[in-house]
């Protein structure tokens, strides 16, 4: 899709402004939160802190584009198995960035936990919580989204 914006529009304003894509929420709006993660070719991004002019040819995926409410992604029902939310409006962000996280996994991007910038990253719960720090959730719900991610990437076959 081809969208023509002003210079310093932000990714999140044009999302929820102009495309009517709401599921992406809109926090902090300074890059503090997380609850406007989104994620721009597989990796996670703050859609506040995001232009659109950064983004020609490169391929933005939302909530909308992780599952629907007929046919949830995995990740998606792994949040509802382990009460991964409470009130939900950092739900959306927290799931793009959980996917983001376990593609860095992967991909064998290190963290600031890891024992040595070289060695081969883990996904220990201490690792998880680390890589998602950046996704607030002012109801407490981390354990179970922990739990959630966890339960996701065994299910997956990912790390873990």
């Amino acid at each position: 899709m081809e969208v023509a914006v002003e210079a310093g529009v932000s990714l999140l304003d044009l999302l929820r402004e102009r495309l009517d894509l709401t599921g992406t929420k809109k926090g902090c709006n300074q890059g503090a939160c997380g609850v406007c993660t989104v994620l721009v070719d597989g990796r996670r991004v703050l859609g506040c802190l995001t232009l659109v002019a950064q983004l020609d040819a490169r391929e933005v995926t939302t909530i909308e584009g992780v599952g629907t409410p007929e046919q949830p992604h995995d990740l998606q029902r792994a949040f509802i198995g382990a009460d991964g939310f409470q009130c939900g409006y950092c739900t959306s962000g927290q799931i793009c960035s959980a996917l983001g996280m376990l593609r860095e996994l992967a991909d064998g991007v290190p963290s600031a936990v890891a024992e040595h910038v070289a060695a081969q990253p883990g996904s220990s719960e201490l690792e998880m919580r680390e890589r998602m720090s950046g996704n607030l959730c002012r109801c407490g719900a981390y354990n179970g989204i922990v739990d959630a991610i966890a339960a996701y990437a065994d299910a997956a076959g990912g790390h873990r």
